[in-house]
């Protein structure tokens, strides 16, 4: 009686855990409606800074740009289902019930082209934290005579010094770092001179960007700490926004339409450069995953956004990925978009570090494109620590930064333009590998022929 009774309860506690169980799915819709806004006037779904960026680069407004109808969302919520994120460039939107078959009544609607499954759980909003304003000072002695502090090997290995020597810290460059969360950014003391803009978190609405997790607390520290003798980042003199994008509790194809939706907001609100350290390609659900063959740089959601990004003049930075030593071994998604920087990384030896993806693309393109120090990279923790941490994800940043050093110096550039200036100052340029790429890059030489570029084109 006593085995039947626990088997009672293991059998209740399963249906109470099934029963709250919801499901998201991404609607392809055919159109995106009327949502009464023109091409001819795109100050109203665009801010001034994104118009500025189209213009320097000559991009016309298009269709893409335009929001979708709010009376398509309404008929989607009269459906049964919540809206939860949307993409106005692909014209998706992902939407939220408790019932699975509700699939069926969705693709009965007239407006919907198809429908794909991207999501499945406990639906969990994050409780409201009493907020801390105390702050989080280094306790690192500084270095003296080292302006960068603990940070001057990463610095020094792209030759970024002498960049910054030439007056290129990152002023006037609008910046979005794109992560998985901001822990205590607001509270520690080497970000105290951070020039914000704003912040947005994509996956809970509403919701400080500063809770949860620290892992964009350390590549915002490759970029944006200011601390001399303790840590300086490659560009503390840039502006930023910071956008979580990212749901840790889980990995499912939603973390691409949370990321899309990121680099949208970002695309709108004016930013210039992009850097995320985010790649994807196993899911919770196997049959949703991926394959090597769908490294194309077109088949995966997030990477078709990556692309579209850069048409419209972003200079996008993206990691390729810590499957090196694993069993995919591959860069992920979005690191095989063709028209993003991709970044490996690499021991301080200028080797490539183990855990660094390899390339190339399934259509034999050059990725990684260029790598940066990666293994024993300094960066600041959740609690205003130095630390030596390894991964991609922060050989990104540290190179991202660079780059838009490079933007401020060369304004009237295209960001292909600034890819190729990085590509050809590179250690491996006229012999790439697929593990390193086109290798390390001097971020000097790269300014001096972009400097001799400009004399040459006007």
């Amino acid at each position: 009686m006593y085995r039947y009774w626990l088997l009672f309860l293991f059998c209740m506690l399963f249906f109470r855990i099934d029963a709250g169980e919801h499901y998201r799915f991404r609607v392809y819709l055919k159109d995106k409606g009327d949502s009464g806004f023109r091409l001819e006037k795109p100050e109203l779904f665009l801010s001034e800074p994104a118009l500025e960026r189209r213009k320097k680069q000559a991009i016309p407004i298009s269709e893409s740009d335009l929001p979708i109808s709010e009376s398509y969302l309404r008929i989607l919520s009269e459906t049964g289902v919540t809206p939860v994120v949307q993409s106005k460039w692909f014209a998706t939107v992902v939407v939220e019930s408790e019932d699975s078959t509700v699939v069926d009544k969705l693709k009965a609607c007239p407006i919907i082209d198809s429908v794909r499954w991207v999501w499945k759980g406990i639906s969990k909003y994050p409780a409201e934290t009493v907020v801390d304003t105390s702050r989080l000072q280094v306790e690192e002695t500084p270095l003296p005579r080292k302006r960068y502090g603990y940070a001057e090997r990463q610095i020094h290995m792209l030759n970024g010094v002498k960049l910054h020597q030439a007056g290129f810290m990152g002023e006037n460059v609008r910046v979005a770092v794109i992560d998985a969360g901001f822990l205590h950014v607001d509270r520690i003391e080497a970000f105290d001179s951070l020039r914000l803009l704003g912040t947005r978190n994509v996956v809970f609405p509403g919701r400080s960007v500063y809770v949860g997790d620290d892992h964009g607390t350390k590549v915002l520290s490759c970029l944006a700490a200011n601390l001399p003798g303790v840590m300086v980042g490659t560009a503390p003199h840039a502006s930023y926004f910071l956008i979580k994008s990212e749901d840790s509790d889980s990995e499912y194809p939603i973390e691409e339409d949370f990321w899309v939706a990121a680099v949208e907001y970002a695309d709108s609100v004016g930013v210039d450069v992009i850097s995320s350290s985010l790649g994807y390609f196993s899911f919770d659900a196997c049959e949703l995953s991926y394959t090597h063959s769908d490294l194309n740089g077109k088949k995966t959601l997030i990477s078709r956004a990556a692309t579209l990004a850069a048409e419209k003049g972003i200079l996008l930075f993206c990691s390729a990925g810590n499957e090196g030593n694993g069993d995919w071994g591959k860069i992920t998604f979005p690191a095989d978009a063709d028209a993003v920087l991709t970044v490996g990384a690499v021991t301080e030896k200028k080797k490539r570090s183990t855990f660094s993806s390899f390339g190339f693309t399934a259509d034999n393109r050059v990725k990684p494109d260029v790598v940066a120090l990666g293994t024993g990279c300094c960066v600041i923790g959740p609690f205003g620590q130095i630390r030596y941490a390894n991964g991609t994800s922060f050989a990104t940043p540290v190179l991202a930064g660079m780059g838009i050093c490079l933007r401020q110096a060369f304004p009237q550039m295209t960001n292909r333009e600034l890819i190729d200036l990085i590509q050809r100052s590179s250690s491996l340029w006229k012999k790439p590998d697929t593990g390193i790429g086109y290798g390390v890059p001097d971020m000097y030489k790269a300014y001096k022929k972009g400097r001799k570029y400009v004399a040459e084109t006007k």
